[in-house]
């Protein structure tokens, strides 16, 4: 006659836990703040601002075969009318054929959670491959720096799938877990692109839809979860490679410009904490 009871306090016992387990875990605990923490509006002329952008510079395929030189160049990196134009052209640039330009905030706004949104309109053309990304600001973990630290691509395009925009996050268990979702005019005019990172998961959006969720599991150590440590922005219009370079690319289409509007980063609040 003890035997319900007892099963019944210990189911109740173990939903307790559950629930408590589900409050410290879910990303309804938390949100962000209301104004942004670090911005660029490119509200001036000019070159990217120095207290904010630092370049990636080089031509050595980046890991991925890629063809551009990446400079510091007027040419491949301005602000000008209230936006920032980052621009791939056909010239001798460095020992490759191709220039452009990769801007990175890494040490001058890296981030460890929070809400990343940046409002952009793409290139296009067989061949290009801009992408709009975050990755870890130091090695912590693994062997190799990518992906055993982790990366998040709030948005990535291939100009030989024109309408097509993917959102990923990559780890050294899952090298690429991504979803794509068709923007017909992802080149023609400006769309949001967002990342919001909690100690729980990876919500990656266009215009405020979800394109990608990466929920962190119980299981997952850092070989399935590296995203616990400082991130920064990278925004770079590659050209060519093993993704982008599929299918070639069309000489004809250059120049090409990523034009960027805004890029705002807000704070993780914890609600449990206010």
């Amino acid at each position: 006659m003890k035997i319900l009871p007892l099963l019944y306090s210990c189911s109740l016992a173990l939903l307790i836990i559950s629930c408590k387990e589900k409050e410290i875990t879910s990303s309804d605990n938390y949100t962000f703040s209301s104004t942004p923490t670090w911005s660029d509006e490119f509200s001036y002329q000019g070159k990217p601002d120095p207290e904010k952008w630092d370049y990636d510079l080089g031509g050595h395929g980046w890991g991925n075969n890629e063809l551009q030189n990446y400079t510091d160049r007027l040419e491949n990196a301005r602000v000008e009318d209230g936006m920032l134009t980052i621009e791939a052209r056909k010239e001798a640039s460095g020992n490759r054929a191709y220039s452009s330009a990769r801007l990175v905030n890494r040490g001058k706004g890296d981030f460890t959670y929070g809400k990343v949104e940046v409002r952009a309109k793409l290139p296009s053309g067989r061949g290009t491959w801009p992408a709009i990304w975050a990755l870890a600001s130091q090695q912590s973990y693994g062997e190799q720096f990518w992906p055993d630290n982790g990366g998040m691509d709030l948005v990535a395009h291939v100009g030989f799938d024109q309408n097509r925009v993917y959102s990923n996050v990559h780890t050294k268990a899952f090298p690429t877990r991504g979803n794509s979702m068709v923007i017909k005019s992802a080149s023609s005019d400006y769309h949001i692109y967002t990342c919001e990172w909690t100690p729980d998961r990876i919500t990656l959006k266009v215009d405020g839809k979800t394109n990608l969720t990466y929920k962190r599991e119980e299981s997952y150590r850092w070989q399935e979860w590296p995203f616990d440590h400082p991130f920064h922005l990278i925004l770079n219009v590659a050209i060519g490679g093993t993704w982008g370079g599929e299918k070639g690319v069309d000489d004809s289409i250059f120049p090409q410009k990523m034009v960027v509007d805004y890029v705002r980063i807000y704070e993780l609040i914890d609600k449990k904490k206010l």
